[in-house]
C-alpha cells in the first residue's frame, strides 16, 4: 500500500512542473517518470529496503516520498538542460 502512496505523491509533485520551463529530459512525460521513479526509490530506501503493507502505511509514507520526487525532477531537469545545451552549441558551429 505504501508503494501506491509513493506513486501518488510523485504524481502530485509532478503537477507543479507546469510552472517551470520545459527542459526536462523526455519532456513532460520524462518529468512524470522521473518524479515517480524518484519517489519510489527514495521511499523504498527510507523504509529500510522493504515495502510496508496496508496496516503499516501512515501519513508519514506520503511525506517521506516528497524529497525523492523533487530529486528525481531536479536530475531530469539538469540532464535535459545539459543535453539541450549541447545540441544548441553543435547547431551554431560554422561549417
Amino acid at each position: 500500500m505504501s508503494m501506491l502512496v509513493w506513486v501518488m505523491m510523485g504524481i502530485a509533485i509532478w503537477h507543479f512542473t507546469v510552472w517551470l520551463p520545459d527542459r526536462f529530459y523526455g519532456g513532460i512525460v520524462g518529468a512524470l517518470l522521473a518524479a515517480i521513479a524518484g519517489s519510489l526509490l527514495f521511499g523504498f530506501i527510507v523504509s529500510g529496503a522493504q515495502v510496508p503493507g496496508e496496516h503499516n502505511t501512515h501519513l508519514v509514507a506520503a511525506i517521506e516520498s516528497i524529497p525523492g520526487a523533487i530529486i528525481g525532477l531536479a536530475v531530469s531537469y539538469w540532464y535535459g538542460g545539459r543535453v539541450e545545451g549541447t545540441s544548441r552549441r553543435s547547431e551554431r558551429r560554422p561549417a
